[in-house]
């Protein structure tokens, strides 16, 4: 293959071009801080797509790690393993949730979440329920069941025939939501904010009477919290904000602190859904896994990240929107605790870019929002510097409003 068909990958490299990659190699993390191999030092407001919720390299999580890396590595899961038991525990205990069920991935994880609702109804139930219910703009994965759960069409391109049993309503719309449902509708899926989609909360009106028709219609709510959840949002689960319990939810990113590691939790009549040899997945809940997942939890309650992010992210956006007043460029600034969004009057990817060239570290949520996802443990000098970086960049992107 020549260089100009390897996409955005460096030339002569063996992997598929996958990824438009920034023109950045990172090395090294501490805490707020990443250094790429030119000794660059940059202050991170992505955590890796809010998955290092604690920084990186968190102390008490590298050392769990560590120890467990000088004991056992894999198993399988025909066996007994006392750290996917202690995990399992820590968040059951912290939730409404019964039981847990580890895996690899937020994808692996709302896969797992649509496969229990169809095998309640199917195999509890007995009623042959099967579709779920999503939102445009959602997003819930790449594989090919979660990328068709998915309600945004780019993510779906090329990878036909897809699964049935998805259907699709627009976000906020009850009318809509009411007409959906059918006599084969099993669950209702959504995100509390939907970050992929432009960071984009939602209404608390519209959580309770999608909660409400769901005990009424007997469907089964699903919140996927991969990106929400962990005390990004201010709880340590968004859906703590609507004062609801969802029947299932699903966990990723921020749950292993960097590690690969996903879980669907789900309340107790759910249980018998999943029966042995129902669902499975080798490198699920392996003791490695689950030594980061405990240690990571821990930490998040111990050093009561979820409060700290909702205080901080108070702060922020109180800062961005007293600083950012009156730029044209600007026209809205939106999100919960330390996921927070600036949606812009056009392309933001120059802004991405001027932010590397600057020393910060930001990201996308479609093509005109600025994301911010630092740390939940960020300090008020490192939020200071970031809102002074970004007052600096927007102060130079009037133009393009005035088009």
């Amino acid at each position: 293959m020549s260089d100009m068909n390897k996409g955005t990958e460096a030339a002569g490299s063996s992997l598929f071009p996958t990824y438009a990659r920034y023109p950045i190699s990172l090395v090294k993390g501490e805490g707020s801080w990443l250094w790429d191999d030119k000794g660059n030092k940059y202050l991170d407001f992505m955590c890796g797509l809010a998955v290092t919720n604690l920084g990186h390299a968190p102390k008490q999580v590298k050392d769990a790690l560590v120890k467990q890396l000088d004991e056992l590595w894999h198993v399988s899961n025909l066996f007994h393993i006392p750290n996917q038991e202690a995990a399992a525990k820590l968040l059951t205990d912290n939730s409404h949730a019964e039981a847990v069920f580890f895996c690899n991935s937020g994808a692996e994880a709302n896969e797992a979440a649509i496969k229990l609702a169809r095998r309640y109804h199917q195999k509890v139930k007995g009623n042959g329920r099967y579709e779920i219910i999503t939102f445009a703009q959602s997003f819930h994965g790449r594989t090919l069941a979660t990328l068709t759960a998915t309600g945004q069409e780019k993510v779906k391109e090329g990878f036909g025939p897809l699964p049935e049993g998805f259907r699709y309503i627009p976000l906020h719309d009850i009318e809509a939501l009411e007409a959906a449902i059918t006599d084969k509708t099993a669950a209702i899926m959504i995100e509390m904010i939907q970050a992929e989609g432009g960071v984009i909360p939602v209404e608390p009106a519209f959580v309770q009477h999608l909660a409400k028709l769901c005990k009424e219609r007997g469907l089964l709510l699903i919140i996927d919290e991969i990106q929400t959840g962990m005390g990004r949002t201010g709880k340590l689960f968004a859906f703590e904000h609507y004062g609801i319990e969802p029947d299932i939810f699903t966990l990723a990113k921020g749950l292993g602190s960097g590690f690969p590691v996903g879980a669907t939790l789900a309340k107790g009549e759910l249980i018998e859904a999943f029966t042995a040899g129902s669902h499975g997945s080798t490198f699920g809940g392996t003791p490695i896994a689950t030594a980061v997942v405990k240690a990571t939890v821990e930490t998040i309650i111990g050093e009561k990240a979820p409060q700290r992010a909702a205080e901080s992210g108070e702060y922020l956006m109180g800062q961005l929107r007293e600083k950012l007043a009156g730029n044209p460029f600007v026209k809205d600034i939106r999100g919960k605790g330390l996921m927070i969004g600036i949606v812009c009057s056009g392309p933001v990817a120059n802004i991405i870019a001027e932010g590397q060239k600057r020393g910060l570290l930001v990201v996308t949520a479609g093509p005109d929002v600025v994301r911010l996802l630092p740390s939940l443990l960020v300090s008020r000098e490192e939020i200071d510097q970031a809102v002074s970086i970004l007052t600096s960049i927007f102060a130079d992107q009037t133009a393009p409003a005035q088009l």
